[in-house]
C-alpha cells in the first residue's frame, strides 16, 4: 500500500504521495538539498490506517528541491470610466519545485 500525506508549507496545505512533484511558495533551500515538511496527516491509500496530528505530526515528509523559478505573469488592470484613469501592473510569483521522496 502507498501512503498519502497532507503537508503544510507557505500557509497552504497539499495532499501528496511518494514520487509526486509540486510547486510551493519559495523556500530558502539549495537546489538538490533535502527539506523536511510539516505533516498534518498520514494515511494508507485504501484508508485502513490514519494518523492525524493535533495539530501536526512533526516533520515526517522529506522532499528534494528540484528548482527555483518564477511563475507566469499575472496582469492586474485598474480602469475608471470617463476620468482617463488606467493602470496596468504585473506580478510574477517566486516558487520552489519539490519532489516528495519519503513519507515516514
Amino acid at each position: 500500500m502507498t501512503k498519502i500525506a497532507v503537508i503544510k508549507t507557505g500557509a497552504k496545505q497539499y495532499k501528496v504521495k511518494e514520487g509526486d512533484s509540486l510547486r510551493v511558495e519559495k523556500l530558502e533551500a539549495a537546489i538538490g538539498s533535502k527539506v523536511k515538511l510539516e505533516t498534518l496527516l498520514i494515511a494508507e491509500s485504501d484508508g485502513t490506517s490514519v494518523n492525524l496530528g493535533k495539530p501536526s505530526l512533526g516533520e515526517s515528509v522529506t522532499a528534494e528541491v528540484l528548482e527555483h523559478a518564477k511563475a507566469d505573469k499575472v496582469s492586474v488592470i485598474k480602469f475608471k470610466n470617463k476620468v482617463h484613469y488606467k493602470k496596468n501592473v504585473g506580478h510574477r510569483q517566486h516558487y520552489t519545485k519539490l519532489k516528495i521522496t519519503t513519507i515516514a
